[in-house]
């Protein structure tokens, strides 16, 4: 069963990963990282729209600006990874962050 805290790696360390995606998607839909595919659409591997509005509201609470039809509009690893990425940036530009 996921933990709260496996979707980002320490706070205000930086944003999600491609391999902290892979892991917390892989213990989402029930699968290893390894068989996460990072650029093919997520729908496909296994991951339901429901269990993507959970991701995304566990990660608006760790303050991770993302919305929901960001990711559903490109639902791959390497997509999310871009979205976090800009997220972070914005989050760091605007001094939610210390880096």
């Amino acid at each position: 069963m996921p933990t709260e805290n496996t979707a980002q790696a320490a706070p205000g360390t930086g944003p999600l990963t491609g391999d902290d995606l892979r892991r917390v998607l892989a213990e989402t839909i029930g699968t290893t990282p390894e068989e996460i595919e990072t650029d093919v659409n997520l729908i496909h591997q296994g991951l339901s729209s429901l269990q993507m509005m959970r991701l995304v509201t566990r990660w608006r609470r760790e303050g991770l600006g993302v919305e929901f039809r960001d990711l559903a509009a490109d639902p791959t690893v390497d997509a999310w990874e871009r979205r976090f990425a800009e997220a972070w940036q914005a989050r760091t530009a605007d001094g939610t962050v210390n880096g």
